[in-house]
């Protein structure tokens, strides 16, 4: 649209609309503001020369706006005089923002036309006072805005409520009623299932418990991502599960009924939980543990790889399994590269046959580590509840200016150490022993060889000190080639017999 005023002169213009939330992804609001801008610029007869559109992006946010900051560059090249807006608190309510806006104005000579507020004469001290004052009330009014948003999502995680976003594996079962949405791209609607986010999946969320009973006794996620791939388990959007979808799933607080608001706990949530909250907690403290091998790489094939220690009198390393022999066959040898090795089929068997009959004697249950006596859980709970809500409120003091960053980063650090002692004393509580489900099994070796190999190694690693010795040469007593004496076994746990 352009049109050319009486007399016969020019006078450019330039549009800028914005929204700052686009709740169906139309644009209906900023198409609303475009109309009445172009019909305003239309009665005053200047000749627009270009639109400039920031839809669903906040101007308090601070958030970068690429058709407002395009709008600068352009005015600042001499594009146009006059600036078209729908309201001043479309284009500025940041302070910061509105000083840059005024000083371009006065050197490119550049007017401000307001649907709704009028012409802005920036010119003028009287003008520039005005667009502070309107830029002072949109600020404040969003301000409030900001306030009143952040207690109703406060309230609506204490509640339950999905705030949004891709359904977190466990909850949401489906009400038998639909809803409308609206895709963000194309603004075209429809109908999905409604979820009742405080209603558990049951499916879902046996498959929750059952994976953090896994992590409790020692098992692996890498072991459970692939118990994923083997049920035909997938994520909430259909994915396959991956290492880092199974840890983000088993750290969410929502399993054990804390809400979370902005990443911080804000408290018990108003929905059953899934996952009993000392377990959670001992899961947390098992996966966050600094000390937990995280990098993805080459997992170990054999029972013993660097759990079997070298029996070469003041070596000790752990041994590792490479090819040798003339018919390439895997062997336990020595890192450093002395001593020949050991048939690592032949070992592990051994090793294993070793395990289950000690597991299957009558005194297998004083194997057992007994379980902490007196743990105060809910007492440990509820202390933790105390340290976190200490450390929100040190961050709020911090923030409001009432407390100096030496004695905020002092209280952090303590109430950091705190909280995690009392996450370790749960996690000792509810932690499985790698041997309960072995001792007492009706069929010891048919449990042992249903477990997957890291929980063979944590077993292992519980329950005795394998050492490899240099065997003797030559043909054994019992008329083969495997010197058993030169597996010595050193229990760690029970009669050492």
């Amino acid at each position: 649209m352009k049109s050319t005023p009486a007399g016969g002169a020019q006078t450019r213009a330039v549009i800028y609309c914005r929204i700052s939330q686009d709740r169906t992804g139309a644009g209906l609001g900023v198409d609303r503001q475009r109309e009445d801008c172009e019909k305003l610029a239309e009665r005053n007869g200047w000749n627009v020369v270009e639109t400039y559109v920031d839809n669903d992006v906040s101007a308090y946010s601070g958030k970068k706006r690429p058709g407002y900051e395009k709008m600068l560059a352009d005015l600042d090249q001499g594009a146009a005089t006059i600036v078209v807006a729908w309201h001043t608190d479309r284009l500025h309510r940041s302070p910061t923002e509105l000083e840059k806006y005024i000083d371009l104005s006065e050197r490119r000579g550049v007017s401000t036309h307001t649907v709704q507020a009028g012409e802005l004469d920036l010119s003028t001290p009287t003008g520039r006072m005005t667009a502070r004052i309107l830029g002072a009330v949109a600020r404040q009014e969003s301000e409030h805005k900001g306030e009143r948003v952040a207690r109703a999502r406060r309230q609506k995680a204490l509640a339950g409520e999905w705030m949004g976003g891709i359904r977190p594996f466990g909850w949401g079962l489906p009400t038998g009623e639909m809803r409308t949405v609206a895709d963000r791209k194309t603004g075209e609607e429809t109908q999905v299932p409604e979820l009742d986010m405080l209603k558990a999946v049951p499916e879902e969320a046996e498959a929750l418990r059952f994976w953090t009973d896994e992590i409790l006794a020692g098992g692996s996620i890498r072991s459970l991502v692939k118990w994923c791939a083997d049920k035909g388990i997938t994520t909430t959007r259909g994915n396959p599960v991956t290492h880092t979808d199974m840890r983000d799933m088993l750290l969410r607080p929502r399993n054990a009924g804390i809400a979370v608001y902005r990443g911080e706990e804000v408290g018990r949530g108003q929905w059953e939980p899934i996952v009993d909250e000392a377990k959670y907690r001992a899961v947390v403290a098992i996966l966050k543990d600094p000390a937990r091998t995280t990098t993805p790489g080459a997992q170990p094939k054999w029972l013993g790889s660097l759990l079997y220690q070298c029996g070469r009198a003041g070596c000790g390393k752990g041994m590792t399994v490479t090819q040798s022999g003339g018919r390439n066959h895997p062997s336990y040898k020595c890192g450093t590269g002395h001593g020949g090795g050991r048939r690592a089929e032949l070992v592990d068997r051994y090793v294993e046959d070793t395990i289950v009959e000690r597991l299957s004697r009558p005194d297998a249950h004083e194997l057992l580590e007994p379980a902490p006596e007196g743990v105060d859980v809910a007492g440990l709970q509820a202390e933790g509840e105390r340290i976190r809500q200490r450390m929100r409120d040190l961050g709020g003091l911090f923030g409001a200016g009432q407390l100096e960053l030496d004695a905020f980063t002092e209280g952090m650090e303590t109430a950091r150490g705190q909280l995690e002692g009392v996450t370790r004393q749960l996690a000792q509580a509810a932690t499985r022993d790698p041997l309960a489900g072995l001792v007492g099994a009706p069929d010891v070796r048919a449990a042992w060889k249903a477990l997957d190999l890291e929980r063979k190694r944590n077993a292992l690693r519980a329950l005795v000190t394998v050492t490899l010795k240099t065997p003797r040469p030559g043909r054994m007593p019992d008329g083969g080639y495997f010197d058993y004496e030169a597996v010595h076994f050193e229990w760690k746990r029970g009669n050492l017999s």
